[in-house]
């Protein structure tokens, strides 16, 4: 199988996983726009532990949060904790040298306070506004889900009805 393939599936499958949570609308539509904003803060080790407590904070979901912290993966990394770093520094000029390939928290603290404080400054300034419209989005797309499942659930429900009914109507003759 081709990898954009897969990658595809993998997103389709945690997009069903997302809408079939057994939470409300907005409980879903909460975690995931906490997990969101915690993902673009760089606390590298504790993404997903930061989510699901903010997530329990503001009631939300907290396998929504988990999944929400990926906006931040491996493999976009560096140039998102880069974004961060640039997007801090137009509110908070400091003149720290940046080094991308040291991402880890640690690394991060030892190359100044400076840069990760710049870099939360950018990750809040990037991640208020993304939490915010994943909210909305989430909201409308989990409802609207819901909406059409329950239309096809009631139409299979009458159907059967209808089925059972005629059914009875033969049998009693």
């Amino acid at each position: 199988m081709h990898w954009w393939a897969s990658f595809r599936r993998l997103l389709r499958f945690q997009y069903l996983r997302l809408l079939r949570l057994k939470a409300s609308t907005h409980s879903i539509a909460m975690g995931l726009a906490v997990g969101i904003f915690v993902g673009c803060l760089p606390v590298i080790p504790f993404q997903t532990i930061a989510a699901v407590v903010m997530a329990f904070v503001f009631r939300g979901s907290k396998v929504a949060a988990a999944l929400g912290t990926w906006i931040s993966n491996p493999v976009n990394m560096i140039p998102f904790y880069t974004m961060l770093y640039y997007i801090g520094s137009l509110v908070m000029p400091v003149q720290a040298h940046f080094n991308p390939h040291h991402l880890e928290l640690e690394a991060m603290l030892h190359q100044g306070w400076e840069i990760v404080v710049v870099m939360f400054a950018g990750g809040i300034l990037l991640g208020v506004p993304l939490a915010f419209l994943t909210y909305i989005v989430t909201f409308r797309m989990v409802n609207a889900y819901r909406q059409r499942r329950m239309i096809k659930l009631l139409k299979q429900y009458e159907a059967g009805r209808k089925a059972r009914e005629h059914a009875d109507m033969g049998a009693g003759r």
